[in-house]
């Protein structure tokens, strides 16, 4: 565990120094609230919107009252890792569950240092694992610890049911990392749904074998979240188009349906440095702002 922590924070350190490099501290933090929320009413002013007009209020007979808001200075911010089977593909030690773990690692801390509250929530086809929103670094270590030591109750796979989970325990407007593959079906509706409640960031993760699969012949496949075994002709032009037109059409629709519900989408390729590409993902975030 403390080997962990001292990647995490080596990480965490090398995010914070490429973002002064190449910003040039003009950077507000990621975790920053984006929204508004209620403050006061107050009397109608001549060029008021109307729209935030409170007619309950004003309905009470002693003029007309419209609603002001202040912008969110305390921001809750939660982690949906997906930790099904298909996320146990890669290398030892740098498979997507591994990435997607130290990924967490690396936004808690962050999020920690300013005083972000931050939660978990990982999901198979069940809810595997409720961390309660809390603040420090103290919690943040406690949510690493609970991390790295979870051991998934099912290795398949239901983002829907993991999102609607998370929609029935997140109360707050919030900011949610989604990490997953995406390895899935029917789950669009609900990604919709919590990109329409909250400030979504979509997260793929992607290994190179799932996307330059070897000719290796006629082999035996075994899926890591059923557990059944089939052959399959690997070497077969039909086996190959139809594998990468799937892939490329899961990631291309993926992408389609985050443009279109204005959430943030960041690949992250486990074989490269991810940190660079966590780095993107402020960047984002930067960029948004600025035009919003």
């Amino acid at each position: 565990m403390k080997e962990i922590l001292q990647k995490l924070q080596k990480f965490e350190l090398r995010i914070r120094k490429v973002i002064d490099t190449q910003m040039q501290g003009d950077f507000h933090s990621v975790f920053k609230g984006t929204g508004l929320e209620f403050d006061e009413v107050r009397a109608y002013q001549y060029g008021d919107d109307v729209r935030t007009i409170d007619w309950n209020v004003s309905a009470k007979g002693h003029g007309t009252f419209v609603k002001t808001y202040k912008e969110e200075k305390e921001q809750s911010v939660f982690l949906i890792l997906d930790v099904s089977g298909s996320q146990n593909i890669g290398p030892e030690k740098q498979q997507k569950i591994n990435i997607g773990k130290e990924i967490c690692g690396i936004l808690a801390l962050t999020a920690a240092r300013q005083t972000a509250s931050i939660g978990l929530i990982c999901v198979s086809d069940q809810r595997e694992k409720f961390v309660r929103p809390g603040k420090g670094i103290e919690h943040a270590y406690s949510l690493i610890k609970t991390l790295f030591e979870l051991k998934p109750a099912s290795t398949r796979t239901n983002l829907a049911s993991g999102i609607k989970t998370a929609l029935s325990v997140i109360k707050r407007r919030s900011m949610i990392l989604l990490i997953s593959d995406f390895i899935d079906r029917n789950y669009e509706k609900e990604v919709t749904m919590l990109a329409r409640k909250h400030d979504l960031i979509v997260v793929q993760l992607m290994d190179q074998k799932e996307q330059n699969f070897p000719k290796l012949g006629i082999i035996p496949l075994r899926d890591a979240e059923s557990g059944q075994v089939s052959w399959v002709n690997t070497s077969s032009e039909a086996f190959r188009e139809k594998y990468l037109h799937d892939l490329t059409r899961n990631r291309e629709n993926l992408q389609l349906l985050c443009r279109r519900h204005k959430a943030d989408y960041l690949a992250i390729d486990t074989s490269a440095d991810y940190v660079l590409q966590l780095v993107n993902l402020f960047k984002i975030r930067k960029k948004t702002r600025k035009s919003a």
